[in-house]
C-alpha cells in the first residue's frame, strides 16, 4: 500500500479531519440518553438530531431524573424550544413509514410545531435509493458540540452497562420489558462538531428540508460537568457512506478506512458491531490470516441478528463468512465471541467500534455488513495516534480494557496485558455473565437461501472505491461462489 501505516487520509478514508478539544466515548444508552438532556439544555441556537429512527415517548432517565426538564424526548423537546427563545431544533428521520412512525410515537413532535411556531422542526427521510436507509446517529448542539455513534433515540435500547439479565427499568413505551442491550456513541466538542453540524444540515437539505444556516451567535458551555473527557486536543477523522442518488455521488470512506485499518494492524483488531456480512472486509481479514504474522483478531458480536428475515439474511451470511474465515486461521489468531447475561441469555450487540492496536479508535454507525460499505448514510469518528501531538494509546487501551471487562463482567484491572485472546479464555466462564465463543456445529444450522442476498444487504456499485478496493470484493465474491458449490 502506498503511503506506508497511513490510514485516515482527508479525500481517501475519510471526509475531513478536524480539531477536538474534548472527546469522550459513551457506553450504552442510560448514560448517553442522561448526557444528551443535559447537553441539549445548554442550547440556544439550534440543535440537529440525524437518525435511524426516534421515538418521542422514550424516557431519557429511569428512576429519579437527575437533570431538570420533561423525562420524555418529545415533551422535552417542545419545552426547550418553548423555554429557549431563538432555538430551533430539527429532527431527521430515516422514512421507515407512516404506520411504523405512528408506533413510534412521531405525531407529538408534528403536532408540536404548531404549538411552538415552527421551532420544532420534523421530517421523514426518503431521498435515498429503494432499499436504502438513513442510518447515521448524530445530533449536533449550536455547532459547538455533537454526539455521534451507533446509539439511536427509540424504544429498546435503553440499559445500563451491568446489563442484567432483567430489569424493570428496561420497558419500551408499551411497558414491555426488553433484553439487555449494548451500545456505544461518541461526545465531541470544538470544530469537529461543527463540521458534524454540516452534515447533518446538508443531510437535511437533501432530505428535502429548507437550508439550514450555520450558528453564528454567542455559544454557552454545552460540555455536562459530570462528564469526564478521555481526549482532549485531538485531531478526529470523520467518515462516511453515501448511496449514489440524484446528483450525489457513491461514497465509500467508510470501507476505505477498514480495510486501511486491516492491512496496517500490527499486533490487535477488536471489533464490536452488530453484523458480521460485509464479503470486502471478511476477504480483508482472510488475507491477513494467511500471515504468519497476522495481529489477533477478536470481535464481539450478538448471538443472533433481530427479527426472523434479518436473522434469515444476516445470521446466514455470517454463518458462511465465518466458516471461510475459521478455515484460514491457520495460526490460531481469530476469535469470534457473544455476551450472554448472568442467566445465559443474550446480550444484544449494537455497538459498531473497531480497535486497532493502542493506535486507532473508531466508532460510528457503520455496521461490517455490505450496505453500510456504500448503499446506506453512516457516520463514523476515527482518532488516530498517528495524527496526534501527544500520547493517546493509554486511553485507547483503557476503552478496549473496559469494554472487554464489561462483557467478562470483571474488572478491568483484572484484564491485564498480553495476549487478548489467552485473557479472554483465561477469564471468560461457562456460566455467568461472560462471553461464549460461536460454536461451529450450532451456528452450521443457521444457513439459509437469503444469504449474501443482494436485495436484503446490497453492495451498492460493485465497482466503486479505491482499485485495491475492487479487487478484493471480486476475490470475496469468487470465493463465496467456491464455497457455496463445495
Amino acid at each position: 500500500m502506498s503511503g506506508g501505516d497511513e490510514i485516515v487520509v482527508a479525500g481517501q478514508t475519510c471526509w475531513r479531519i478536524e480539531q477536538a478539544n474534548r472527546v469522550r466515548p459513551i457506553v450504552d444508552a442510560a448514560d448517553y440518553f442522561r448526557t444528551a438532556k443535559a447537553a441539549m439544555l445548554g442550547a440556544r441556537h439550534q440543535i440537529m438530531l440525524i437518525g435511524w429512527d426516534f421515538d418521542s415517548r422514550i424516557e431519557l432517565e429511569r428512576g429519579v431524573p437527575t437533570v431538570p426538564g420533561p423525562n420524555r424526548l418529545g415533551d422535552f423537546l417542545a419545552w426547550l424550544v418553548q423555554r429557549t427563545p431563538g432555538l430551533d431544533v430539527y429532527l431527521l428521520k430515516w422514512n421507515i413509514g407512516m404506520l411504523y412512525g405512528l408506533q413510534r410515537g412521531m405525531v407529538p413532535i408534528s403536532i408540536t410545531n404548531w404549538l411552538t411556531g415552527q421551532r420544532l422542526h420534523l421530517m421523514a427521510d426518503s431521498r435515498h435509493p429503494v432499499g436504502s436507509a438513513q442510518h447515521e446517529k448524530i445530533v449536533v448542539i449550536d455547532d459547538a458540540f455533537a454526539f455521534c455513534g451507533g446509539i439511536d433515540m427509540t424504544a429498546q435500547r435503553w440499559d445500563t452497562r451491568e446489563h442484567p439479565a432483567h430489569d424493570a427499568r428496561r420497558r419500551d413505551p408499551g411497558e414491555r420489558e426488553h433484553g439487555p442491550w449494548h451500545d456505544v456513541t461518541t461526545a465531541v466538542e470544538g470544530p469537529v462538531a461543527r463540521a458534524l453540524g454540516e452534515l447533518a444540515r446538508e443531510r437535511w437539505v437533501s432530505a428535502g428540508g429548507s437550508p439550514v444556516e450555520p450558528v453564528q451567535g454567542e455559544v454557552g458551555e454545552i460540555w455536562p460537568a459530570f462528564l469526564v473527557p478521555t481526549f482532549t486536543d485531538v485531531r478526529v477523522a470523520i467518515a462516511r457512506s453515501r448511496p449514489e442518488y440524484g446528483d450525489c455521488a457513491e461514497v465509500r470512506e467508510i470501507e476505505a478506512c477498514y480495510l486501511r485499518l486491516i492491512r496496517c494492524a500490527r499486533s490487535l483488531i477488536y471489533i464490536e458491531t452488530q453484523y458480521l456480512a460485509s464479503r470486502v472486509i471478511v476477504e480483508a481479514i482472510i488475507e491477513r490470516l494467511a500471515d504468519p504474522g497476522c495481529p489477533e483478531i477478536v470481535l464481539v458480536l450478538p448471538r443472533n441478528a433481530g427479527g426472523w428475515l434479518e436473522q434469515k439474511a444476516m445470521d446466514g451470511a455470517r454463518q458462511r463468512l465465518l466458516r471461510l474465515l475459521w478455515h484460514a486461521d491457520a495460526h490460531q489468531r481469530f476469535r469470534v465471541y457473544y455476551p450472554v447475561a448472568a442467566d445465559g441469555s443474550p446480550i444484544y450487540v449494537h455497538a459498531k467500534v473497531f480497535v486497532m492496536d493502542n493506535r486507532v479508535l473508531r466508532i460510528g454507525s457503520s455496521n461490517l455488513n455490505n450496505r453500510s460499505m456504500g448503499f446506506d448514510s453512516e457516520c463514523d469518528l476515527v482518532i488516530d495516534g498517528e495524527l496526534q501531538d501527544h500520547d493517546v494509546a493509554p486511553e485507547i487501551r483503557e476503552l478496549r480494557t473496559d469494554l472487554v471487562a464489561e462483557h467478562l463482567g470483571c474488572r478491568a484491572e483484572d484484564i491485564g496485558d498480553g495476549s487478548l485472546i489467552e485473557v479472554i479464555e483465561r477469564l471468560r466462564g461457562e456460566t455467568g455473565r461472560t462471553l461464549m465463543p460461536f460454536d461451529r456445529e450450532e451456528i452450521a444450522e443457521e444457513e439459509s437461501i437469503f444469504a449474501d442476498s443482494e436485495f436484503l444487504d446490497p453492495e451498492g456499485r460493485a465497482e466503486a472505491g479505491p482499485t485495491w478496493a475492487k479487487r478484493l470484493r471480486r476475490k470475496a465474491k469468487g470465493r463465496l461462489a467456491g464455497d457455496a458449490d463445495r
